[in-house]
């Protein structure tokens, strides 16, 4: 999960002052729990630092406002179509799929595309894996495969159920 392009996402929906993006932060997260405001301000101000975010000025009760930048626009893109590795949680892709659906993403369909792909690619390698630990007898590892494997299956399965509701 990053706080950098959950405010990026954020804000391309619309302005925002810091502490709402917070909030907003945090809904987006769903059960991940807490963000520390802190944190917020921090990334807010790298952000600015990298000019992918900018500060337009106060709203009615005096509080900073942001938008994103046309940078921080093609940023955000750029790692919406990014695949997430399975080294990393799967919590993570679920984390920016959300991000891609929140801002109607007009690219869902190759980001989950590259995700797919991904995924295949790592399929047949641990399978390649798997066939070579189960000839030496190695049965802890050939096990371990397995399990990753499932977890593969599973999460192609939940891209194809994304995929047909957006048909529906």
């Amino acid at each position: 999960m990053s706080v950098k392009y959950g405010i990026l996402t954020l804000l391309h929906v619309q302005k925002n002052h810091g502490y709402e993006l917070k909030l907003e932060l945090e809904s987006l997260l769903g059960i991940k729990g807490k963000i520390n405001p802190g944190q917020i301000y921090t990334t807010l101000d790298r952000l600015i630092r990298d000019q992918l975010v900018s500060s337009v000025g106060m709203d009615d009760q005096e509080r900073k406002l942001y938008e994103i930048t046309t940078e921080g626009n093609k940023e955000l893109a750029h790692w919406l179509l990014e695949p997430v590795p399975y080294h990393s949680t799967k919590e993570d892709f679920h984390f920016k799929w959300s991000c891609a659906r929140k801002i109607a993403f007009e690219q869902e369909k190759n980001m989950l595309d590259q995700q797919k792909a991904m995924i295949m690619k790592d399929v047949l390698e641990l399978t390649k894996l798997k066939t070579e630990f189960l000839m030496q007898g190695d049965e802890n590892r050939y096990l371990l495969i397995t399990g990753t494997l499932l977890h593969l299956e599973a999460d192609l399965n939940w891209i194809h159920q994304v995929e047909n509701r957006n048909q529906s």
